[in-house]
């Protein structure tokens, strides 16, 4: 805390307030700053107890979870990513397979410290208005440093099964599992999709299992997404199961050929992760590489297409339905969820899901070749206009495009300022509909 706090009095007086941090899993750009918060003695595991941990709020998710198996446990919810932070995925908004049962990561947090834009750190509690208005801030509320988080048990390996069902059948096939915490008898533990087509839909279920037994690899050649597609069930560690999407960020390490078997062989594993990718990623929007071998190979201007939606579970297949013919991208990963808490109607401010309502995030990440238009984000803006229409949310972790009365409609932005007014009366964060749409 101590690098924290001088870094925050270096700062000249009224500048902004921001993070000084080498990595991100944000997918917008922003203006370019000088100065920030020095983070970087807060990325431990202060103590585990039992079903509770507390850590700092810089840990990645890679680190709590090394730490929390070596007890028998996991974050009740471990988004797919390990540089994913503990504390980015409080202020922002993670998921995972346990999020049918376990609902999103900060409602599994007890307590945690923030840092605001006053130089305070105020310890705030489920039902005060910091905490409340916190999930889905990213940053404009100030900045988790230290969280008590629930664990739940697990054990050492997990049992899939890969089941296709049709189009019109993923709604009531979601919602029996969501409803019993099973499928055909069996306990399930962990609940997600893939959509490969219309014609072809994917469920897997996964169950903790104590039985010893061969497992697959999905670090070395095979790609576990393809998988899906090959076997009806498979066996991972809970370690391997934990990151089974970070070797190739989903499917998207297919864009720098790093599936292709060749290449895969001369690609070191400790290089077959997202945070690499991620790099190549900015690396790509500095240099616009992307850009050029469009033009060279006579492809039209490609709009990036990079978010995660949740819907509501019963208009699940309505959308899928106008995404295929609309965007035409595949595949797409599908993640149901169901809120824990249940004290409100909406409990979460900023994030507005109904309690008593099943969504399922529907992400997709990829650019589609859409031409002259590009610049203007055509498929995004559509994109954020059929999901209002049904009722869901956007995560904001990606680029977004609102008018900034539909944005304050649809995030309570009224409420967030006034708690903003509150932690940070001088202004010194920058808002949310700055921060993510303005890219301030």
């Amino acid at each position: 805390m101590a690098r924290l706090e001088e870094s925050y009095a270096s700062l000249p007086p009224g500048a902004p307030v921001r993070l000084a941090k080498r990595t991100s899993n944000l997918f917008r750009g922003r203006s370019a700053s000088s100065g920030g918060l020095d983070v970087s003695g807060l990325d431990g595991v202060i103590e585990i107890d039992g079903d509770v941990a507390e850590v700092q709020g810089m840990c990645t998710y890679e680190h709590l979870v090394d730490a929390t198996l070596a007890h028998g446990r996991i974050p009740l919810v471990v988004p797919q990513l390990r540089t994913i932070t503990l504390g980015g995925a409080v202020a922002g908004l993670g998921i995972e397979a346990t999020s049918f049962r376990n609902g999103l990561p900060h409602e599994s947090v007890l307590e945690m410290d923030v840092f605001t834009g006053a130089g305070d750190v105020v310890t705030t509690k489920p039902g005060d208005d910091l905490f409340d208005t916190f999930p889905n801030s990213y940053g404009s509320l100030g900045y988790a440093t230290r969280l008590r988080i629930e664990l739940e048990q697990v054990l050492p390996y997990v049992a899939l099964r890969h089941v296709r069902v049709a189009l019109d059948q993923l709604t009531p096939t979601i919602e029996d599992v969501v409803a019993t915490g099973e499928h055909d008898g069996e306990r399930v533990d962990g609940l997600d999709g893939v959509v490969f087509s219309p014609e072809e839909c994917y469920l897997t279920l996964a169950r903790w299992d104590e039985e010893p037994g061969p497992v697959s690899d999905y670090t070395g050649q095979q790609v576990y997404y393809r998988s899906i597609q090959q076997r009806s069930s498979d066996r991972l560690t809970i370690h391997d199961y934990l990151w089974r999407w970070d070797t190739d960020w989903f499917w998207c390490s297919r864009a720098f050929g790093a599936q292709h078997p060749l290449v895969r062989r001369v690609w070191p594993r400790r290089w077959r992760r997202s945070d690499v990718y991620w790099r190549l990623v900015a690396l790509d929007r500095r240099l616009h590489v992307g850009d050029f071998l469009d033009r060279r190979a006579g492809r039209a201007q490609a709009e990036r297409v990079v978010q995660d939606v949740e819907v509501p579970v019963d208009r699940l297949a309505e959308f899928l339905t106008w995404f295929d013919a609309e965007v035409g991208m595949r595949p797409v990963w599908l993640c149901p969820l169901r809120l824990r808490r249940r004290d409100s109607v909406r409990p979460w401010s900023s994030y507005p899901l109904d309690s008593g309502t099943t969504y399922v995030n529907v992400g997709f990440w990829g650019a589609v070749n859409v031409g002259p238009d590009a610049p203007e984000a055509p498929r995004n803006r559509a994109i954020e206009a059929k999901v209002a229409e049904l009722g869901g949310h956007k995560s904001l972790y990606s680029e977004a495009f609102y008018e900034e009365s539909q944005f304050d409609a649809l995030y309570d932005g009224a409420n967030l300022r006034r708690v903003k007014a509150v932690h940070d009366p001088d202004d010194r964060l920058t808002g949310l509909y700055d921060k993510v749409v303005r890219r301030r």
